[in-house]
């Protein structure tokens, strides 16, 4: 039993890093109705983001601590959220109007682009995450090992899910968000700036998923170009598994594929640990295609 309790607290912190991803996926579509594909590469940036700023700021010479990992995951996240208001800005909006296959083939261009940009700039070749935080203790409780860097992901991933949540049903702006995404035409008509909204949505996304770039490169410290590539994949798994456009069922469905991942890991063939998230989306497409907490919406003709 205390091996299982000890997979399920790994599993959870794996979990809470791909809800930070899959929040960006789910909060596009509930706008727009279109996957991002290129939100995999922002994560990637955020790591690299984070990279070169705890370098600039000595990380390894010494001068490691909770302000400076703050600073650097603030720092990130500002970053990453300009990174994905030029995407939106450049990228889809001029193509609002267009079909969907060109917004999607758009997105996959994004995505190569960003991939073979960094192999440019930052070489192929991993390289070591700066340690931004001495997480090496770590705590029993029951028998279970919780290390300080699982405990440190979940604090931060849940506490920047809580602040979204909050924002969303607490604030006028997550309030236009929501009206943007039930229906954008009243939205406008009510004097609600959709493109602006729209943008703050990438906005938040994208902050989100440099976060997690961060949370990545602590728990592994080893960052490199194709990194957000499964990440990514796996995270937009949990959103249609959770239920694509629903911010609470992207946190299940994340929280979900993290344990299943470590489950299969321990209990069943791990080189299968890649292909769940593709067996779990076939799954889901076949016999749930709306996810565990999606509505069905009557599709008028």
């Amino acid at each position: 039993m205390t091996e299982f309790l000890q997979h399920t607290v790994n599993g959870i912190s794996l979990g809470a890093i791909y809800a930070l991803i899959a929040l960006g996926y789910t909060m596009v579509y509930g706008i727009l109705q279109f996957i991002n594909f290129a939100h995999g590469e922002v994560f990637m940036l955020g790591a690299y983001t984070g990279y070169f700023l705890g370098n600039t700021l000595g990380a390894n010479n010494g001068r490691q601590g909770m302000g400076i990992f703050l600073l650097v995951l603030l720092l990130t996240m500002a970053v990453t959220a300009l990174i994905g208001f030029l995407v939106e800005r450049f990228a889809y909006r001029p193509l609002r109007k267009a079909p969907r296959i060109n917004v999607l083939i758009t997105a996959v261009g994004v995505s190569l682009l960003f991939q073979f940009s960094a192999q440019l700039f930052f070489g192929p070749n991993p390289r070591p995450f700066p340690t931004l935080v001495d997480l090496n203790g770590a705590f029993y409780l029951g028998g279970v090992q919780i290390d300080a860097i699982q405990i440190v992901v979940c604090l931060v991933a849940f506490a920047l899910m809580l602040a979204l949540e909050l924002f969303l049903y607490r604030t006028r702006a997550g309030k236009a968000m929501r009206a943007v995404a039930h229906n954008p035409d009243a939205a406008l008509l009510l004097g609600i700036p959709v493109n602006r909204i729209i943008s703050l949505t990438f906005v938040i996304g994208s902050a989100l998923a440099g976060a997690a770039g961060i949370l990545v490169g602590l728990a592994y410290p080893k960052i490199e170009p194709l990194m957000g590539l499964m990440p990514g994949l796996k995270a937009f798994v949990a959103a249609v598994l959770g239920g694509i456009g629903n911010i609470r069922g992207a946190v299940v469905g994340s929280l979900l594929m993290g344990l299943s991942e470590q489950y299969i890991v321990v209990y069943g063939i791990p080189t299968l640990r890649d292909a769940l998230a593709f067996a779990v989306l076939i799954f889901i497409l076949i016999f749930r295609p709306t996810g565990l907490l999606g509505r069905r919406v009557a599709e008028k003709v």
